[in-house]
């Protein structure tokens, strides 16, 4: 197990190259997914603000028509894809930032869910526009699609099978990783918490694995309808349940609220002790809210791809809902519970790392509640194995050309790293995790640079036909 946990930690160090200004390190992968996110965000006109109510309304169906293309609703596909992003790292990544960074961390993470917004309708406006539509209904959509075809159509087809393959191998391993393993490391840390048992069992920590790969495994055999139809139920109620808990813990402690936002504020521009200082902190905020809410990446647009549309803008626009709902809110209420209890300035809470920072801050208020986040965890967990096992499953299908024995191969090997993952220790699991996962941005951005004006056309022609009125609401 340490060969294997040294072999992760070498990707992990050449992945996150840093360079230095002083005291700063400054990862280059994290700089490129910032920088793409400012671009599209003024590129596209801030869609992130301008579109948000339209997004609103084609969840609510005011614009589906259910004889178009696809296989779910646009409600399903946000579903689906939000539980791809609502995971551990809202849990177990937030406690890492605000340990690392301190509370001034979270007002990065908000920034980098509003700017983030605009990347993710990117990549999912292109899904949808080049997804492959099969015989018996079934869609494959994604960067592997949009890299190799969109790229084509604009003359430089070498350059976009490379692209593309190069994502679709980065895609099998960060949802090995990010979308596997460390969820299944973090559920089955807090399952054993609240059971009382000890860390370091190993035989119960792969038993706890053993039974989330066999959950995983009833439900991925379907394919996407069968995750989408469990996703839509499964998404709303956990999304409640914690922030229903959250927001008891902020009412308990209604009093320290203001010094909480104050901490958020003040740590963001004038960080005390921090690493790296203001600089550091915004690394380690937009850091974290990358590999929670994925924007730039490409992956959700996998899930997006699916979606029954004939405009592939519509699903960039319900898109911008999703680092809205995994960053902006959903990470804030971890981020204030966690500042608000105060365990961040426990060096022992902190040592504990991951999800075990926030459980303390769960159960200061009250004693039972780690049982409810227990729920919650293993939730998010499952639900974003879920996601990302049809984001490696199609990965896997288009390197063996939509070839579905590999993709059922990929789903029993998916299911085999659920149980490695509970066992392995966090720091490498982690290290991992955030490596496979980033690696994606590199060919999904550069794809996105290049096709930039095919995207604001389409988005841009679709925006007039609501205009005019050619596209209008379903009566």
């Amino acid at each position: 197990m340490d060969i294997f946990n040294s072999i992760l930690d070498g990707i992990t160090n050449a992945v996150f190259y840093s360079v230095t200004f002083g005291d700063i390190r400054i990862p280059l992968i994290v700089a490129w997914l910032i920088i793409a996110a400012i671009f599209f965000t003024v590129y596209l006109g801030f869609q992130n603000i301008r579109g948000f109510k339209h997004a609103l309304d084609l969840v609510r169906g005011k614009y589906s028509k259910p004889e178009d293309a696809g296989e779910v609703s646009h409600f399903q596909a946000l579903a689906t894809a939000v539980s791809g992003t609502v995971g551990l790292g809202n849990i177990a990544g937030v406690a890492v930032a605000v340990s690392l960074g301190g509370p001034g961390a979270t007002f990065w993470m908000i920034v980098a869910g509003f700017l983030g917004m605009s990347a993710k309708m990117a990549e999912c406006t292109l899904g949808v526009k080049y997804r492959k539509e099969h015989p018996d209904g079934t869609v494959s959509g994604g960067p592997m699609y949009y890299l190799r075809d969109g790229i084509a159509q604009i003359g430089k087809p070498g350059l976009g099978k490379v692209l593309a393959a190069a994502f679709a191998v980065f895609c099998v391993l960060g949802s090995l990783g990010g979308g596997n393993m460390f969820q299944s490391n973090q559920a089955t840390q807090q399952v054993m918490d609240v059971m009382g048992a000890s860390p370091d069992n190993a035989a119960l920590a792969f038993g706890i694995g053993a039974v989330f790969a066999v959950a995983v495994g009833l439900v991925i055999i379907g394919g996407i309808k069968s995750i989408a139809k469990v996703t839509e139920k499964v998404v709303p109620f956990m999304a409640v349940l914690y922030i229903t808990a959250c927001l008891v813990i902020i009412a308990v402690n209604i009093g320290y609220v203001p010094t909480a936002f104050g901490q958020i504020i003040s740590g963001a521009f004038s960080p005390e002790g921090a690493v790296g200082g203001v600089i550091g902190v915004l690394i380690v905020g937009f850091q974290r809210a990358a590999f929670s809410n994925e924007a730039g990446i490409g992956s959700a647009s996998i899930a997006h791809s699916a979606v029954k549309t004939k405009e592939p803008a519509t699903e960039g626009f319900v898109s911008l809902l999703e680092p809205f709902i995994d960053t902006i809110c959903i990470c804030t209420m971890t981020a204030l519970v966690i500042v608000i209890t105060g365990v961040w300035t426990d060096e022992a809470t902190i040592a504990a790392g991951g999800v075990a920072l926030t459980s303390s801050a769960f159960a200061s208020v009250v004693s039972w509640f780690p049982y409810v986040l227990a729920l919650a965890v293993v939730l998010f967990a499952l639900s974003t194995m879920l996601s990302w096992s049809y984001y490696g499953m199609k990965a896997t299908g288009y390197l063996f050309g939509d070839n579905k024995t590999a993709e059922n191969i990929y789903k029993v090997i998916f299911c085999l790293f659920t149980v490695l993952g509970a066992g392995l220790a966090l720091d490498s699991v982690l290290g991992f995790s955030d490596a496979a996962i980033f690696l994606m941005s590199i060919p999904n951005l550069i794809g996105l640079y290049l096709l930039a004006r095919v995207l604001k056309k389409e988005i841009n022609q679709y925006r007039n036909k609501i205009a005019t009125g050619e596209i209008a609401p379903v009566k």
